[in-house]
């Protein structure tokens, strides 16, 4: 049995807020969280729950490009390295092996494929649904083989317009209400890629769980996610890139151009409407394609500037976050996940995004982190449209 010592962000049930707590904490010999004494003139560095990714794709290197099973070990040990010890995978074909079940890399949910209509969304990716009525029974087979969610393309450019193309929904409300509806009926939660306003109401009437990006969200929609509990993931780095989508489709496409510039435009105004309408945010990297694995840090500094701040933050990307997946923190009987701090993480963000180390089951691991202040963003997106 192992034993820490010091302060940790802590709670003695499960769905109750942490508090930080003085004292020790034992870890079982299979690596979960066993008692905890507390003890005021203890000494020791701080302890917090583990970041969560809930938007991340493990194994692609490149859009429409799999990674070789070393790379996609690779981007499972940066995501852990940073601190994320769990993520969401939100949409993959297949995972190579020693990556599922490892007790060295942070547990997957696994969402299954995406699911879209034909050329409606980035080849090779999802399962492409000819006839529509096939959605409920598509996303109940998704369901099944998943971890509890499914991953849905609600919206993207329909290239059959020509010059007219714009980012249109896939899935008439009807459908789509069937489809949610059936996959709710075997247990399953639902997230939608959304980039549109169009796409949204549809959505919500449907009754899905959760939006990915959300960069289409008026006031009175985030007005009903902040009420009804639906979560969403911003994806502010993969939002950063839509002037270059925009630039892409060019002259062809040049409606299409105008949605994407004018999102891209007020993406920060955007984000602090979310925030201010009380929509609970998810962190997400969208990694796999786009961006790089191991890049938390460089999203949640977006959200600080933002206007969010440290300790919200944290609070988002960890025990939040877990509660809405339904992962453990630190408390009682948890996996002994957890980051470890020698000073206190919680008033400055760029702290908290640098833990000395990283566990997992109880083992730790080095962290890395390459985020900065200045936090450059710009990475190529050749071939985004």
């Amino acid at each position: 049995m192992k034993q820490l010592s010091g302060n940790f962000y802590y709670r003695e049930h499960a769905n109750q807020d942490p508090r930080w707590m003085r004292g020790q904490l034992t870890i079982t010999e299979d690596g979960y969280f066993g008692s905890f004494r507390e003890d005021l003139t203890v000494q020791g560095d701080y302890f917090l729950p583990g970041f969560c990714d809930v938007h991340c794709h493990i194994g692609f290197v490149a859009v429409g490009q799999l990674a070789t099973p070393q790379e996609a070990l690779a981007q499972a040990e940066a995501d852990r390295d940073c601190g994320i010890l769990a993520i969401r995978d939100c949409g993959n074909l297949e995972y190579a092996p020693g990556i599922l079940g490892n007790r060295a890399l942070p547990p997957i949910i696994r969402c299954g494929r995406h699911i879209a209509r034909p050329k409606r969304y980035m080849r090779l990716l999802p399962i492409e649904v000819e006839n529509l009525n096939d959605l409920p029974q598509v996303m109940a087979s998704q369901a099944e083989q998943s971890d509890g969610w499914v991953k849905i393309v609600a919206d993207w450019i329909d290239r059959s317009n020509g010059a007219d193309s714009d980012l249109d929904p896939l899935w008439p409300t009807k459908i789509l209400k069937e489809g949610i509806a059936a996959a709710h009926q075997v247990g399953a939660r639902v997230t939608a890629h959304a980039f549109s306003h169009k796409a949204i109401a549809g959505l919500l009437e449907a009754g899905i769980d959760c939006i990915e990006h959300g960069s289409g969200i008026d006031e009175d929609q985030a007005q009903e996610c902040a009420s009804r509990g639906i979560p969403v993931t911003p994806t502010l780095l993969q939002v950063e890139l839509f002037d270059e989508f925009a630039a892409q489709a060019g002259k062809k496409y040049p409606i299409y151009a105008a949605t994407m510039q004018k999102m891209w435009e007020r993406r920060r105004e955007h984000f602090v409407m979310l925030h201010d309408a009380g929509v609970q945010l998810l962190p997400g990297t969208d990694s796999g394609g786009y961006q790089p694995h191991g890049e938390l840090g460089r999203e949640l500094m977006l959200w600080e500037r933002g206007g969010v701040s440290a300790s919200e933050i944290i609070d988002f990307a960890t025990w939040r976050v877990r509660d809405f997946l339904g992962i453990a923190a630190i408390e009682l009987g948890a996996r002994a996940d957890y980051l470890r701090y020698s000073s206190d993480p919680t008033g400055d963000l760029m702290r908290a995004l640098s833990p000395e180390k990283v566990a997992l089951l109880g083992r730790e691991f080095p962290s890395s982190t390459s985020v900065s202040r200045d936090n450059s963003l710009r990475i190529s997106t050749k071939g985004a449209v």
